[in-house]
């Protein structure tokens, strides 16, 4: 040990605990003898501020509890409304997707039909050219 540890040696926990209770005890006696009402009134006053403090809170409790509700309300009927929006906006991309589908459904059967009437003429010319070459 050097000379710091042996001057001042470390207290157990046991000893920080006994010093806190002591002066616990001097605090309490102190404020019993600095008390400006007697024992009874101090208590009485006491117990009207607890009851002042729990009358305020249940207040207090009763209007958080009040606007959570009326959060709670507010937040569904947004989500339902959002849903209903985007429900919406799906019915309406699939229409367009459909009418787009139907669309070049019809282009493409036109365009089929040209090229088969394209094709028969094509053959039709074809079968011309070579009679008239045959002859």
């Amino acid at each position: 040990m050097n000379k710091a540890e042996e001057q001042y040696p470390v207290q157990s926990g046991s000893t920080f605990a006994k010093g806190i209770f002591i002066g616990g005890l001097l605090g309490a006696a102190a404020a019993l003898l600095f008390a400006p009402k007697p024992g009874r009134e101090l208590r009485g006053d006491l117990s009207e501020k607890v009851g002042i403090v729990t009358d305020r809170t249940k207040e207090v409790a009763a209007v958080v509890g009040d606007k959570a509700s009326e959060l709670a309300k507010t937040v569904s009927s947004k989500t339902s409304d959002i849903a209903k929006t985007v429900n919406q906006g799906r019915n309406d991309v699939m229409d367009s997707v459909r009418k787009a589908s139907a669309d070049v459904a019809n282009e493409a059967t036109k365009a089929s039909e040209e090229v088969a009437a394209a094709s028969v003429e094509a053959k039709e010319d074809a079968r011309k050219e070579i009679n008239s070459t045959s002859l």
